[in-house]
């Protein structure tokens, strides 16, 4: 993986895809003392767990959210660390659902790692989360968006650091309600067949018919399936008005690109994208309107900030997946530092009272008590245009005025307890 040559990785095994990411700085320091010191500094260090896919559909965004926290470590460690302690993060390749939760076990149990914090695969999340919430310790959830997690599946001890599949619907569903794409209209939905698609697909088909639009075509795709031709003519028999996208990952990116060698027209709307899966298709291949949860052309200081130290170290701009790994272990470090103490109650019922983190947007963001989600802004995107004003591939993407608008409440795009009640703990 490209990721793990570029990170400052170190420790790696090549077997089991671990890496640990050592701050460096403390026991550089500590060597001009002799080696007493340096085990002392060791020993001292705050250890992270850190999950995420490294290979598979979600490979290429797991390297960005690699990429990511490996760089908000090398931030927190140069501004002090946890409590004064420098920090060490075992990264992990967390594969599929079963060996992700094997491995956080591992993290907990052999690592005495204080946390995890990872994850896209919605699926993986779960596992990972049933083993936070029986051995009590923190799971910073940044990139799974499947609203039984936040619901029917929800854990006390896992916080979300990434936006809803509800969120999603509701976001871009505002924008095709004022486009008048849904009421009278009929819709094809094409929709990644696992635990995230089938909870996206839920929440599309709820606010399609609340709309009046009409589905004629509903198609489950596996996550392995490269060849999308089958699907591709049945959208063409069925002559949709607009089709909808629930897919993920790498298939986003293969189904773009073979939809515009078919030649179809039909305008798309997706419900879920990653941004590397956009610039994977290309400026060419890409269209319709997609939710957007963080983009890089963000114009605030701390988000140009962000921006400007990926860049530096990487070589290319953050793909919204790095924002959220980083996000996530600043808002850790953040939390440790106002409370001083690595208790996970503690964290969580400082976390429940609101407080508040820069996000890297215009508003501040915080969790929701009852359902530990965070409350933040959302955007939509479509194609920049025009194909002149594009800078490089990574320019592609325009992104809409953010939703809620400043004078909004943050929580009206996500789920509310009728929709998705959480009563794990409330």
């Amino acid at each position: 993986m490209a990721s793990e040559t570029k990170d400052g990785a170190e420790g790696l095994e090549s077997s089991g895809r671990r890496t640990v990411l050592k701050a460096g700085a403390a026991v550089a320091g500590a060597s001009v003392l002799g080696f007493p010191a340096i085990v002392r500094a060791q020993s001292d260090k705050i250890k992270i767990g850190h999950l995420t896919p490294l290979s598979g559909f979600l490979g290429t965004v797991g390297g960005y959210a690699r990429l990511g926290v490996a760089l908000a470590l090398e931030e927190v460690n140069q501004a002090g660390g946890i409590m004064g302690r420098q920090v060490d993060l075992i990264a992990e390749d967390s594969v599929n659902p079963s060996v992700a939760s094997t491995k956080a076990q591992r993290l907990l149990e052999q690592d005495k790692v204080v946390l995890l914090l990872g994850e896209i695969n919605s699926a993986s999340a779960l596992t990972i989360s049933q083993v936070a919430g029986r051995n009590q310790k923190l799971f910073f959830s940044t990139g799974a968006r499947s609203d039984a997690l936040r619901g029917k599946s929800c854990n006390r001890f896992m916080f979300h650091m990434d936006t809803s599949t509800t969120a999603n619907v509701k976001g871009v569903g505002t924008a095709l309600v004022r486009d008048n794409m849904i009421q009278n209209k009929k819709l094809f939905t094409l929709t990644a067949d696992y635990v995230f698609g089938h909870d996206l697909l839920k929440a599309a088909k709820a606010f399609i018919g609340a709309h009046q639009g009409t589905l004629v075509g509903d198609e489950l795709i596996a996550t392995d399936v490269t060849d999308f031709s089958p699907y591709l003519l049945k959208i063409r028999q069925a002559k949709p008005d607009v089709v909808c996208s629930n897919l993920a990952g790498n298939q986003v990116t293969t189904f773009l690109k073979q939809y515009a060698e078919y030649g179809l027209k039909y305008p798309i709307v997706g419900f879920n994208l990653n941004t590397a899966d956009a610039w994977g298709a290309g400026y060419d291949n890409f269209g319709g309107i997609w939710p957007m949860v963080w983009y890089h052309t963000l114009d605030n200081p701390s988000s140009r900030a962000f921006v400007e130290a990926f860049i530096k170290k990487n070589g290319k701009p953050p793909e919204h997946h790095a924002w959220t790994d980083y996000l996530a272990l600043k808002v850790v470090a953040q939390a440790m530092n106002e409370i001083k103490s690595l208790d996970p109650m503690k964290m969580i019922e400082h976390l429940e009272k609101g407080a508040e983190f820069d996000i890297l947007k215009a508003r501040k963001g915080h969790f929701r008590n009852w359902d530990h989600q965070m409350l933040q802004e959302e955007y939509t995107v479509r194609l920049k245009t025009p194909k002149s004003a594009v800078k490089d591939k990574w320019d592609i993407l325009e992104l809409g005025p953010a939703v809620p608008a400043a004078n909004q409440p943050l929580d009206i795009v996500a789920t509310t307890r009728e929709e998705n009640n959480c009563t794990a703990w409330m």
